[in-house]
């Protein structure tokens, strides 16, 4: 491999680039949703958020849900893009055009609703869906 710098081909030898190219695509898979989570499609719904020291504060939110493991909570001009992983979500918060926030952090479905935490700022997330839209919106 004359030409590529000794790094490069010291991995591509066989030594670690196997096991991180298998942690590279066990993280990037999407998520199964288990048989509870709901059907994808565009829902009404409700965002709930709340912080360790107080109750939880819910109000209405439009939200889909992708079959790629990808759900957009819509609240006013505030828009949560979720990406569901195996164990974990990655979420980006906009407001706009501007992101003004991003985390990754753990999630799991009780019933149909979606639970997700950001543990750094101490703040639980749900994402409870009711009726299902039909048609273009």
């Amino acid at each position: 491999m004359p030409g590529r710098p000794a790094a490069t081909r010291a991995l591509a030898s066989g030594g670690v680039l196997p096991g991180l190219l298998a942690a590279a695509v066990a993280h990037a898979a999407p998520a199964v949703a288990p048989a509870s989570a709901p059907a994808a499609g565009r829902y009404e719904g409700r965002l709930c958020v709340a912080t360790a020291k107080g109750a939880p504060e819910c109000g209405p939110a439009h939200v889909e849900l992708r079959r790629a493991g990808l759900a957009i909570v819509r609240v006013s001009d505030m828009l949560y893009s979720l990406t569901l992983q195996r164990s974990q979500v990655d979420v980006v918060l906009k407001h706009g055009a501007m992101q003004i926030d991003g985390f990754t952090g753990v999630y799991e479905w009780k019933g149909t609703a979606l639970h997700f935490v950001d543990a750094v700022k101490g703040v639980r997330y749900e994402v409870h869906f009711s009726e299902r839209q039909r048609g273009p919106r």
